[in-house]
Order: structure tokens, then sequence, then C-alpha cells
């Protein structure tokens, strides 16, 4: 583990931690006893951290309706930043007892025995939410995470280019690639693939089946190169070889949304957060947007990723918390009170996104652009609905997660210059991710 500190060894700890030695870390330990949120038992403190819009109003209407548990809020500046004063306050023994996060990163703290086991004090809760966010916050069947929101993902294309070269919204990917090739003799691009950004090969790879971590009895099962693996790799290698998507970087933002703002590139799998920045950097093309579900492989039923990175949010318990019942209590009213949900869902008064919850059909229409989609905004509704019914809920996301995505990244970089294929990166992976489990002294087949 990179941020793993000598920690007293607790038979209780352990316990709680985790159920199979050697599995998640190579280290025992236990939580700090500091008490990390002020107060007594009747009356407590709870720090909390975050980074999205909208979070301050939650929290003072929280602190407006509770008497005895009381939240203090300190905001970070995104979520890369979070993650390194996380790090630092987790080595320092002061983590907040309250933490913003993503779904990725659950099971790298789980492996570091950062996160308490909430599941006693929010379990009978589960079904308020849908099926992938409650997944979200969860390892080995234990909760330590509230879901906070869901990625439903979709297609967004461009009306009037596919009805100009006489396409349809593609349903699967043979479609998608067959709807590239006649953009292409048009000088239009199907998609954007930036060079820094593997998350496509992650979704698409998730979307057709693919396990690239697992738990096989008290160990950790690797296989990025399983039959869902490949199958994603022969659709993405297909568009790169045809040259079908342009490469503009995230790097810069701009260029990317002025491209699909001018019809260079006609067609984006996103999920409802991503809108806000398209509407805010379009001049052109407002209103000329629909929506149509995420395409799916030839045969198979409809699945869509459960999404990546800022999608997935979950509210986390860590361990050190002094309070951890009242810490769930908190973090499960945010994410099921009315108030609050609707106002993280706004684009105006939060952070856009989807709440995590299961009946969330009231959300959609704020969490969609009409501004983007014109008169295809009605229909997109049951776009997005559909979408959450579909959402992968059995990926794992491995104990050494953020070390494997960097290494991802500068192999995906080589993909897209076309120097080497994606089963290349694939291959890989493979070798590279065992490599690295068993030199952090976690057990690993593969």
């Amino acid at each position: 583990m990179n941020s793993t500190i000598s920690r007293r060894r607790a038979a209780r700890a352990a316990a709680a931690a985790l159920a199979l030695t050697g599995l998640l870390t190579a280290c025992g330990g236990s939580g700090s006893s500091d008490t990390k949120a002020s107060g007594s038992s009747g009356h407590v403190t709870l720090p909390f951290w975050g980074w999205a819009n909208g979070q301050p109003a939650v929290m003072k209407a929280f602190n407006a309706s509770h008497k005895d548990i009381k939240l203090k809020y300190t905001k970070i500046t995104d979520q890369l930043t979070m993650q390194k004063q996380l790090a630092n306050a987790l080595k320092a023994k002061n983590a907040p007892c309250l933490v913003q996060n993503t779904a990725e990163y659950v099971t790298s703290l789980v492996s570091q025995d950062a996160l308490a086991d909430i599941s006693q004090y929010v379990g009978s809760a589960k079904d308020k939410f849908n099926a992938g966010a409650w997944a979200s916050g969860q390892v080995q069947g234990k909760t330590y995470g509230v879901p906070t929101s869901s990625a439903p993902n979709f297609t967004v294309y461009r009306t009037d280019i596919f009805a100009k070269y006489g396409l349809k919204a593609p349903a699967t990917w043979d479609d998608f690639i067959a709807a590239g090739e006649k953009l292409k003799q048009h000088g239009v691009y199907l998609t954007n693939y930036a060079g820094e950004d593997p998350s496509t090969l992650e979704v698409v790879a998730m979307q057709a089946g693919a396990h690239w971590y697992t738990i096989d009895g008290n160990s950790w099962k690797v296989d990025f190169q399983d039959a869902g693996s490949l199958k994603a790799a022969r659709v993405i290698q297909e568009i790169i070889d045809k040259d079908l998507a342009s490469k503009l970087p995230f790097a810069d933002y701009a260029a990317v949304q002025q491209n699909y703002d001018k019809g260079g590139t006609a067609t984006r799998q996103i999920s409802t957060w991503q809108m806000a920045g398209m509407v805010q950097n379009f001049t052109k093309s407002n209103g000329k947007w629909a929506t149509s579900p995420w395409p799916t492989f030839q045969g198979d039923a409809a699945k869509t990723p459960a999404g990546t990175n800022q999608s997935g949010g979950v509210t986390l318990v860590t361990k050190e918390c002094a309070h951890q019942e009242q810490a769930a209590e908190a973090a499960l009213w945010m994410s099921t009170n009315t108030g609050a949900v609707e106002t993280m869902a706004s684009p105006e008064t939060g952070n856009g996104v989807m709440p995590a919850l299961a009946d969330s059909d009231a959300y959609v229409g704020k969490s969609i652009s009409e501004k983007l989609l014109g008169k295809n905004y009605e229909p997109a509704k049951k776009v997005v609905t559909d979408s959450l019914g579909t959402v992968t809920t059995d990926w794992v996301f491995g104990p050494n997660w953020t070390a494997m995505y960097t290494e991802l990244a500068t192999g995906w970089a080589k993909v897209m210059n076309k120097e080497q294929k994606v089963t290349d990166l694939l291959a890989h992976m493979q070798e590279w991710t065992v490599k690295d489990l068993k030199s952090r002294g976690i057990n690993v087949k593969g």
C-alpha cells in the first residue's frame, strides 16, 4: 500500500476490517483511538470534507433540523485534492468523520483499514437506493459508504448531422461503427477518445461483462483478458483503426467542447452531470442534441456501465471517527432527505447529478438539460430512466486501483498513437497488476 504506515495490531480491528487475511492488505491494524468528533455521545459535532456544489446548503439544513448531531463542513478544492489531503490525514490520524468520495476509491481505503463498517446502521435503508448505487459503497458485502449519486449512462448525438446523412441513433456497437464510417466520408468524427483518458476501455469492458478484479477465496483474482475485456477491445480497436474518433485531450476542455458544438464530432457516451459542461460552452448547437440508449453488443440485453471517476458518489465514514453511528445517520440523511437531494440534483443549486435513490423519476427532468436537448427533452427522460434499470452492479475496484489506472493511462496513450493494440495493453495490465499486488503483499491469483 502506498500510504501504509506502522499501526498497532488488534484482533478486534482485523476482524472488523477484513475477514480474510491478506485479501486487501498486507498489514493488520486498528483505527485510532483519538476522537474525531467533538462533544459527548449525546451531542456531537462531526467534521465533514467535501467538494461538491450545494453541500454548504445541505449542511445548514441538516444542522437546523438536528439537535444532537451537528456537521462541521470543510470544502476541498476538487476530487484529486481530496485524495491527497485524505491520505495525509489518515497518516496523521486526524481524518474527518465523513468524507465525500467516489466508488473507485472505496476498496483501496478499506485495504488501508481506513473506513468503518456501517452495515448495522444503514443496512435497513438498502431498498431506498438503486442497486448499482448501493453496490458502490460495498466491499465483500459490507457497507462502508452511503451512495449519494447515480450515473445513468447513455448516448447523446447531433440530430441535425445524423438527419443530414440519413443516419439513425445506433442501437448496437456495430451500428455505432457503421455510423462512424458514414460520418467519416463527410469529415465528421464519430466520437472523441482523449489520449490521457482510458475510461472508455474501462466502461465498455464493464458493459461487456469483464471483471478485472474479483475476490476468489482469500485472494484477489486479476483478469484483464477475459471474454468481456476482449469483446470491448474489438469494438474500440475497430474505431481506432478506422480513424473514427477525434483525439482532443480533455486538458484543453474548451477545444473539446467547441469541437462538439461546431459539429466536428457527432456523439458522446455520457452521464447526466456531463451535460452541464456542454450547455455552458455551446453557442451553436443547443437544441440539436438527442439521447439514445448506450449501444449494446449484438445479441446482448441492454446493459450500461456503472460509470467511472466522478460518477457513483458515496459519503464514507472513517474508522477513527468516535461516533460512527451518528456519522452514518448523517450520511443517510444527506442522501435521502427530499430537500437535500433536490439541492444536489439541481445544476443551479448543486452538482446536477442524479440521486442514488431507487425512485428517482422525479429528479430526471432536473438532471438533464432542456436547453441542450430542445424538442428531444421529453423523450430523453425515458432514456435516462431506463438506463438506471440496466446499470452494472458486479464491477469490483481492486485494492491498487489508483496505481493500476495510472499505468493503464500510460498504455492507453500508446494505443491512441497506434503504437500498440488494445489487446497488447490488456496483456500488459494483466502482468503489471499481478506483480504490483504481490509487491504490496496482497494475495493474488492471475
